[in-house]
């Protein structure tokens, strides 16, 4: 496919899901919102509030143990423990693929008018990523409990990913990150079950991570129209095995070790949790929705997807 240019990307292109907008206006209301809508969690949060007995640090539907036969096993507080750790690991995630997203927006920007509103709003969200990071630092120091980093072959692979990414490739890597978590966020910060801070922490994420949803999904969309054919199918492919990468490091296995479970019987547990699979399949299936509805999920690629266990 020969890439278009911008006039004619505004100029009636449609896809599955209908037109597509114009970038510079999305990019306008983008920022009109960032700037009634962003949170200072440092100013915003009560970080020296101590914690409530009793309540979790996860929804314990979303622990990765739940309804196992090790998790029958433990008593409350070592399952409400699990979750603290869980919590942490999770905003350790969320760091290392922020890093990521904040090096492919820039990637992504640094070719284009500094002065449009697009680049505008991408520098804007970078700000906000800067802002996510640190929180969950803050996070998982305030918790007491370690940092979880991903293994040292799953960092070889992001930085791999981050150097060869194609610009639809990076978008959808965005979305992976931002859409599986952000569902189980949306669970959280309701929850009164849950710990004040990691629902106050989850609702700031879910606020201003919409916005990023929206820039993401609206330049994916532009992509899969107007990229050419090869990176059309480099991104099946990349974001495919991305996906594998995102559900083996989803949660950290030396987790369990430091909450004193057997780590190859619970890793074992969750692999083979019913529970746990549905709760990532409907984490992802906003997401692999609308994978499948823009030509994300076909060939290679949704076979990758498939057999990461996000795509039923």
């Amino acid at each position: 496919m020969t890439t278009l240019s911008e006039a004619d990307a505004l100029d009636g292109l449609r896809d599955a899901l209908g037109l597509l907008k114009d970038r510079e206006q999305v990019a306008q209301r983008l920022l009109d919102s960032s700037a009634k809508h962003s949170f200072d969690p440092d100013e915003e949060l009560d970080w020296d509030a101590p914690f409530e007995e009793g309540k979790w640090f996860w929804p314990p539907e979303l622990v990765s143990l739940y309804d196992t036969p090790l998790w029958k096993r433990m008593s409350e507080e070592q399952r409400i423990l699990l979750s603290r750790h869980e919590a942490a690991a999770l905003a350790s995630l969320g760091i290392w693929f922020e890093l990521i997203l904040m090096q492919l927006l820039v990637r992504h920007i640094y070719d284009k008018a500094a002065t449009s509103a697009h680049v505008r709003y991408a520098l804007t969200e970078i700000e906000d990523e800067c802002r996510h990071s640190k929180m969950f630092a803050r996070l998982i120091t305030r918790g007491g409990t370690p940092w979880y980093p991903v293994s040292r072959v799953h960092q070889n692979l992001g930085r791999l990913f981050k150097t060869v990414s194609t610009t639809p490739g990076s978008f959808t890597a965005t979305l992976l990150g931002e859409e599986v978590l952000d569902w189980m966020q949306r669970l959280t910060f309701p929850d009164e079950r849950v710990q004040p801070l990691i629902r106050g922490v989850t609702r700031i994420h879910v606020v201003e991570e919409a916005r990023h949803v929206r820039y993401a999904r609206e330049e994916l969309r532009r992509q899969m129209l107007t990229a050419p054919k090869w990176s059309q199918e480099f991104t099946r492919v990349t974001s495919g095995e991305f996906a594998r990468v995102f559900s083996v490091a989803f949660v950290n296995p030396e987790v369990y070790t430091r909450v004193g479970l057997d780590r190859r019987e619970a890793v074992a547990q969750v692999r083979a949790s019913g529970h746990r699979r549905d709760v990532m399949q409907q984490g992802a299936k906003r997401l692999t929705d609308f994978l499948d509805d823009i030509g994300v999920l076909r060939g290679v690629g949704r076979r990758l997807w498939k057999s990461s266990g996000l795509l039923a």
